[in-house]
């Protein structure tokens, strides 16, 4: 068993919460709240970890929970654009960037898991509760959408960039 400090989770895996959490919302500020909200109930519920793989499992599913949570938040359906009068400047982007951005919650997720965090299908579907299968159809579909977004962005090279196949 292994029981770390709220201090010492946020240090090991502070990065990982905050990439998944700005991956999916695409703003800091939401990020941010995610990532405290996260770390919020470690300190409240005080989880004991089998291991490490459980302890990061723990917190990759608590940051999932706290995104659909986010998502499903009164105030985030009345949203309103800002007015284009107010300059804000955008941060450079990619056109990958733009075509991720694109793609639905439960595709963005799972490329982000598989990609970024280097987990297997099967790795996410425990921490998300769907089926192994569902989780490489997702990451299959992705694919195919992020190539038919890219198509004309870039030459050639991305056909092989973004596999096919597992």
């Amino acid at each position: 068993m292994t029981t770390k400090t709220p201090e010492q989770l946020v240090s090991v895996y502070g990065d990982m919460v905050y990439r998944l959490a700005y991956a999916q919302t695409r703003s800091r500020h939401d990020a941010d709240d995610i990532f405290q909200e996260v770390f919020l109930q470690t300190v409240r519920k005080r989880p004991v970890f089998d291991s490490v793989e459980h302890e990061k499992a723990w917190l990759l599913r608590v940051t999932l929970n706290c995104l659909k949570s986010h998502w499903r938040m009164a105030w985030r359906r009345h949203d309103t654009p800002l007015d284009d009068r107010i300059p804000f400047p955008e941060p450079e982007d990619s056109a990958l960037d733009e075509a991720l951005r694109r793609l639905t919650p439960k595709y963005r997720t799972a490329v982000h898991l598989f990609y970024c965090e280097g987990y297997t299908a099967e790795e996410i579907a425990r921490m998300s509760g769907e089926k192994p299968s569902t989780i490489r159809t997702r990451l299959t579909r992705a694919r195919a959408q992020l190539r038919e977004l890219m198509k004309g962005e870039l030459d050639d090279g991305f056909s092989q960039a973004v596999p096919r196949h597992e």
